[in-house]
């Protein structure tokens, strides 16, 4: 049994509606993939046979493309969006579609993390009482539990993160602009990155690296007496105590092993939820426009949910109907602009307050890296919850190379805390 037939048993076993709900679909081509892989010459392929769960709102041709909404259950995508195209260039198998949060979360502020109108609940790994956090939960889940080595999500703020660090495993959004985000049912494209997500950061690695148009150089952990960690306090009574105490002993550990820490405090930013508002709906229909999905606009999709209130209104539609009806001027709108000015004046007083540093820690809940494009990780350790899940930190950086390799350093510094 190739991995391909072992990921199919258990996503039909423990990943359907009956378990875990955190698979939207198997693409039927898998098995016909996976014997091309097997009969490939090339045996240098990255990911030669790994099989690959991809987030519904990212185009698998074949597959629907719903963002886990029953009001685009007719969207059927005609190719694979340009990130998928690489992966199977890389040698990747597409197992299927992983359920999400209804459109990435912006639905409405009441809505559950892993809930959508197509999918229904997806279910905690380690424990059904758990959250599963932002709107990558089908695809944290489905690595949590084994099913498949590697997934895909999309984050705009903290869905690839956030996911992976209430799932206990790694996840990757790069810089915004480093993959292409054609063929991915928006947010804000200011904001919108696809990202990967892994048990452990090498494996992160090497599936953004085939996620991109050009692999990633070889990168290496830094010795750690020349790592430079800044520590972000900005909310940090926003966290919970026993992940305040493993964020004190990460650091702990880094100082004792020579690395340099410091402190900054950035806090989240309200313009983000601006850009968010003003952007849906444009660039939503921008994607629209070419799919297949017989609504081609916000006010039809707002029009299908309050027409269909038992199954599209369990948790109401507010960020739908602001996104319609209060961004009167569209992307010319004067506090959409405001909105990016101030996102230009915060990339350089951010960047610049942590140039000397190789990565930053999130101490506290905060959405500036994502404000600002930068790259932001979460590396998992072996030490766990109380719930048996395993502990995370989420760094981000200025520079890509530097964090990724800063992070392969920490996940080796944090084995030595059990």
């Amino acid at each position: 049994m190739n991995q391909t037939e072992k990921a199919w048993a258990l996503a039909e076993e423990t990943g359907g509606k009956n378990g875990l709900n955190c698979i939207a679909e198997l693409d039927p081509t898998a098995a016909d993939q996976a014997r091309a892989m097997d009969e490939c010459d090339n045996r240098d392929l990255p990911l030669r046979g790994v099989p690959v769960l991809v987030k519904d709102n990212i185009d698998v041709k074949g597959l629907h493309t719903t963002a886990g909404s029953l009001a685009l259950e007719d969207n059927i995508a005609r190719s694979d969006a340009p990130v998928i195209r690489n992966l199977r260039r890389n040698g990747a198998v597409i197992l299927g579609k992983a359920n999400m949060t209804e459109f990435a979360n912006y639905v409405s502020q009441e809505m559950p993390g892993g809930y959508s109108s197509r999918g229904g609940q997806v279910i905690h790994a380690v424990d059904p009482e758990l959250p599963v956090a932002g709107s990558s939960s089908g695809s944290a889940v489905a690595v949590a539990a084994g099913i498949v080595p590697m997934a895909i999500g999309t984050d705009t703020s903290h869905s690839v993160t956030a996911c992976a660090m209430y799932n206990g495993i790694c996840g990757l959004k790069p810089p915004v602009g480093s993959l292409s985000a054609e063929g991915i049912i928006p947010i804000a494209r200011t904001l919108d990155s696809a990202g990967a997500m892994a048990r452990n950061f090498p494996d992160a690695l090497k599936l953004y690296s085939a996620m991109r148009d050009e692999p990633l150089p070889e990168l290496k952990p830094k010795e750690t007496g020349k790592l430079r960690i800044a520590v972000n306090r900005a909310n940090e009574s926003g966290f919970p105590a026993d992940q305040k105490r493993f964020n004190h002993l990460v650091v702990e550990r880094l100082e004792k092993a020579g690395a340099a820490v410091g402190t900054v405090i950035q806090m989240p930013p309200p313009e983000l939820a601006t850009i968010m508002k003003w952007e849906f709906k444009p660039m939503l229909e921008a994607y629209l426009a070419g799919a297949s999905a017989s609504r081609k606009t916000l006010a039809e999709i707002v029009e299908y949910y309050e027409a269909h209130p038992d199954t599209m209104m369990k948790y109401g539609d507010t960020y739908l109907r602001a996104a319609l009806d209060e961004t009167p001027g569209g992307l010319q709108g004067e506090p959409y602009l405001k909105a990016l000015e101030a996102r230009e004046k915060a990339i350089g007083i951010v960047s610049g307050a942590i140039s000397e540093y190789d990565a930053v820690l999130m101490a506290g809940p905060t959405s500036i890296m994502h404000f600002c494009g930068l790259p932001s990780v979460t590396v998992a350790s072996p030490v766990k919850t109380d719930a048996g899940v395993n502990r995370t930190v989420i760094l981000y950086g200025r520079d890509e190379y530097r964090l990724y390799e800063a992070a392969l350093t920490i996940e080796q510094e944090m084995r030595c805390l059990v």
